[in-house]
């Protein structure tokens, strides 16, 4: 429901060659014993093997920190550990290409180290969460061991500010980037001919530092992560069975519709919202809003001032749109004592899980309008977050994609739903087989979850 869905085809078309080149073996080895097929034809048992097929890991402690390599960065301590622009290591000159104004700014770099992954991977995301004063920039790269031993460039994953003012550069990922075994695609490293079983076996991320030469200003970064995974090709997944159900999380209900025409700037204004419309939802779930004096630029006349807010600070200006996947994540983290991640789950029962600790999720998916009972509508790719279940296991969904902000909590088919976001591959209006997100979603929590909360993360690699 974007106008940057073409872009996510192409990414979700990728993902889905990448998940079907690794099946044939993985079936195969799995049809070799009766036992074997047997456990892999249970729901709980594809769950566990679709979560292991996914590896998000963070630094964000101040052990973690210690753990990688500073150049001119220090930990800054407290409550919320992070990292710091202490003292710079040298000067470059950025042009920006969306202003074209040639600045020069002072830097300091931490690097991570490798993270081997448990199983390789053919595509990995990296998220981050960072304050960035005006003045202030970070670049976040990534760099991987291909499972041949073959190493690959320092990949741009984003050059991130919160801000977009004369002081700031523009937010924005990095097109054109590959070396013949692997490329990136707006915010997502991919593995170009996973048929060849190349995969990603370790990473490490790179963030530089950046604030005006002869300052004290510093960005502050308090998580930085990726997640990678190797899914398995699959039109449809099976079906998980309602467990902690009959919950409905209190989330406010905006239409990303009502927008139609306003700041068209932002991706065409607000027909092409679901991602930031969602995040607005979520980070207001938890009691953060942008202030009466954020909003000052916003026309009085329009209805919830605080989705075109979200909108302007989520948008990325090569992609042209605001559906970058980590730019929403760091936009949440923003806000007071929030974090933001981007990762994949299993199913549906991990949802449950998050929901029933207090944890609202977004959801990335992309469906035929028959595909999806209630919708009304068909999408090349959509985000919408999942508030609750019914008592017999269906999905509450407050969906953006509404004629208003009445209309937005819906209630999906569970199977239905399932299907259509833990999909990798799927056929669109023209038969032609397309891609799907393989169960992607943005979570929103607090910088100290609840005990419960902290538990439920962390048991879905999250911590």
């Amino acid at each position: 429901m974007t106008s940057s869905a073409p872009r996510r085809t192409v990414l979700a078309a990728a993902l889905a060659a990448a998940a079907g080149a690794a099946t044939p073996s993985a079936q195969a080895d799995a049809a070799r014993t009766p036992e074997a097929s047997a456990a892999a034809a249970t729901p709980e048992a594809a769950a566990r093997r679709s979560k292991s097929l996914v590896d998000y890991h963070a630094w964000t402690t101040t052990a973690d920190w210690n753990k990688g390599h500073a150049r001119g960065t220090g930990i800054t301590h407290g409550a919320r550990p992070g990292i710091r622009l202490v003292h710079p290591v040298g000067t470059l000159d950025y042009k920006d290409p969306h202003t074209g104004r040639t600045t020069s700014w002072e830097y300091a770099v931490w690097t991570s180290p490798a993270h081997s992954l448990k199983v390789p991977a053919t595509e990995a995301v990296a998220s981050w969460n960072a304050h960035t004063p005006p003045g202030t920039w970070i670049a976040v790269e990534l760099r991987g061991t291909y499972s041949d031993g073959g190493r690959t460039p320092w990949y741009v994953m984003g050059r991130w500010t919160a801000g977009d003012g004369d002081a700031d550069i523009r937010r924005t990922s990095v097109d054109g980037q590959k070396d013949g075994k692997s490329s990136i695609s707006t915010d997502t490293f991919a593995i170009d001919a996973p048929a060849s079983g190349l995969r990603l076996a370790s990473y490490q991320l790179r963030v530089t530092l950046h604030r005006k030469p002869g300052t004290a200003l510093t960005p502050t970064v308090w998580r930085l992560g990726a997640m990678a995974s190797d899914l398995p090709d699959r039109f449809e997944v099976p079906a998980s069975r309602p467990g902690q159900v009959g919950r409905e999380l209190v989330v406010p209900h905006y239409s990303q519709e009502i927008h139609k025409g306003q700041y068209p700037e932002y991706d065409n204004g607000g027909e092409a919202w679901c991602s930031p419309t969602s995040s607005q939802m979520i980070i207001e779930s938890w009691g953060r809003k942008p202030t009466r004096d954020q909003l000052s630029w916003v026309n009085p006349a329009y209805a919830d001032p605080q989705v075109c807010h979200a909108a302007r600070y989520t948008f990325d200006y090569q992609y042209e749109g605001c559906g970058n996947w980590p730019f929403n994540a760091a936009y949440a983290a923003t806000y007071r004592d929030l974090q933001g991640v981007v990762t994949r789950l299993a199913s549906l029962t991990d949802v449950e899980r998050l929901i029933h600790a207090g944890i609202p999720v977004i959801t990335s998916q992309s469906f035929l309008k028959t595909e999806l009972d209630g919708a009304g509508y068909g999408t090349a790719g959509h985000l919408m977050t999942v508030v609750g279940f019914t008592k017999d296991g269906d999905i509450i969904a407050n969906d953006p994609a509404s004629p208003d902000d009445a209309a937005v909590r819906r209630v999906y088919r569970r199977r239905q739903f399932e299907n259509i976001w833990l999909r990798t591959k799927r056929k669109n209006a023209d038969g032609k087989v397309v891609g799907g997100s393989g169960g992607v979603c943005y979570l929103y929590f607090p910088a100290k979850p609840a005990p419960t909360q902290r538990r439920v993360l962390a048991e879905l690699g999250i911590r």
